[in-house]
């Protein structure tokens, strides 16, 4: 039972930080409400309707991101075991990012990398 101690803790403070944060928000937020405040309040005036069409560039941008950050995630296991591993895993890293970055160019050749289209 004693294994379970920092994971207990762990569930206690992963309950207590976000309904704390919440409280201490409600409590020092602003009072009152601005009618001439845009829906989200940051006060600039919109210039197109909320539903609008976006370029399809835009999408691509994003799954880019997604792609090549979640591909970054596998660099800290590998980081973290590398004298383990040795020069085989250093080969199949070097595999990784000759792909990875295969990807990289292919999608900067097809313009997805472009921000104005």
């Amino acid at each position: 039972m004693q294994e379970y101690i920092p994971v207990l803790i762990f569930l206690c403070v992963a309950v207590v930080v976000p309904i704390s944060a919440l409280v201490l928000s409600g409590l020092l937020q602003a009072r009152g409400r601005n009618t001439d405040a845009s829906p989200y309040e940051c006060g600039i005036e919109p210039l197109t309707a909320a539903r609008d069409r976006y370029s399809v560039q835009y999408y691509i941008i994003a799954v880019l991101f997604v792609v090549f950050d979640v591909e970054t995630i596998f660099l800290f296991p590998w980081a973290v075991k590398l004298d383990r591993l040795g020069l085989y895993g250093f080969i199949e890293m070097a595999i990784f990012f000759v792909i990875l970055l295969v990807g990289y160019a292919y999608a900067w050749r097809k313009g997805a990398l472009d921000w104005v289209s």
